[in-house]
């Protein structure tokens, strides 16, 4: 039979890449990493990792042997579930993760029905963007993650994870009040969303950094309206996206629940049909969907949506 412990440290290596990085999420050394895999590759006979300049990358056998794991521990991921199942009270941790936007409008009305309804259950809640915390819920960061998906930029479906729908969030074009900011009249004037976003084709811009699937979808947005947009301000901080449109100094492309149901504070028109929406869902890993804490976070977070409506201009 082959070590548990260590067929883990092998998956954690396929998913995060470097010895170093497996080392410093588990709190080891990269040498004691490095030990523990030489005594799998003896106990299995065949060589797991082959160098790749200054890194290893795993051979055929140790991508098997990792693929075996994966089904070991969605098991005992159900075995887990079905314990805590058959306790009556629910505690523990729960680890979130959640993109900032859905971690300031859903999150604390969720954890206040938490509390009421599992007050032992102790919830620890990261904000990250789902490019990161995606990987890290695969790596057994995270318990739960928030996250979304921009119109025509699918996220990747790993097989070892499960989604579930949670409410769509309306996109809009966000731009300053005209006075004093050399916006043209017609901005806003302008006829038909993808008029009325050529019209800002000379004025800045802030949308989120390089490498982000809500950056990737806004530049394909501008470009399908025959611009390349002037992008002066980069951050994953949507408050301040709207801080600089308030203030005149940018448009942007803002999601519905940076208001939190709250009226608008700069001007909104409707993006071009088709990209009027993100979709935000729950992850889990597969075989973790029947554990009552993830049930019951899905649960308050639905009640969340459902107690203000879907989002929308209102």
């Amino acid at each position: 039979m082959f070590d548990l412990h260590r067929l883990r440290l092998l998956r954690e290596l396929k998913h995060r890449g470097t010895l170093a990085a497996v080392a410093t999420a588990l709190s080891y050394s990269p040498s004691s990493v490095s030990q523990q895999l030489s005594q799998l590759e003896t106990e299995v006979g065949v060589p797991l990792l082959e160098p790749v300049g200054r890194r290893v990358r795993l051979t055929q056998q140790a991508e098997i042997l990792v693929a075996h794991t994966e089904a070991v521990l969605e098991r005992l991921e159900r075995a887990e579930a079905d314990i805590a199942t058959s306790l009556t009270d629910l505690t523990g941790t729960l680890r979130v993760a959640s993109f900032q936007t859905a971690a300031l409008a859903l999150v604390p009305p969720a954890l206040t029905s938490l509390r009421a309804s599992h007050p032992r259950l102790r919830v620890h809640v990261t904000q990250m963007e789902p490019e990161r915390a995606l990987p890290g819920l695969l790596a057994r960061d995270f318990d739960l993650v928030i996250a979304e998906e921009y119109p025509g930029n699918p996220n990747p479906r790993p097989d070892e994870l499960e989604q579930e729908e949670l409410c769509h969030d309306p996109l809009w074009l966000a731009h300053p009040h005209r006075a004093g900011t050399g916006v043209a009249a017609d901005a806003t004037d302008a006829a038909g969303p993808t008029a009325r976003l050529r019209a800002l084709a000379d004025h800045p811009w802030v949308l989120e950094p390089e490498g982000t699937a809500a950056r990737h979808w806004a530049m394909t947005l501008c470009r399908s309206a025959d611009f390349e947009p002037d992008v002066r301000f980069e951050s994953t901080d949507l408050l301040l996206h709207l801080r600089l449109v308030e203030q005149g100094h940018a448009a942007a492309l803002l999601p519905d629940l940076v208001w939190d149901g709250c009226p608008a504070t700069v001007p909104l028109h409707q993006l071009p049909r088709g990209q009027r929406a993100r979709r935000l869902f729950t992850a889990i890993r597969r075989g973790r969907g029947r554990h009552p804490a993830i049930q019951a976070c899905r649960q308050a977070l639905r009640e969340t949506v459902g107690a203000s409506g879907p989002p929308g201009r209102r």
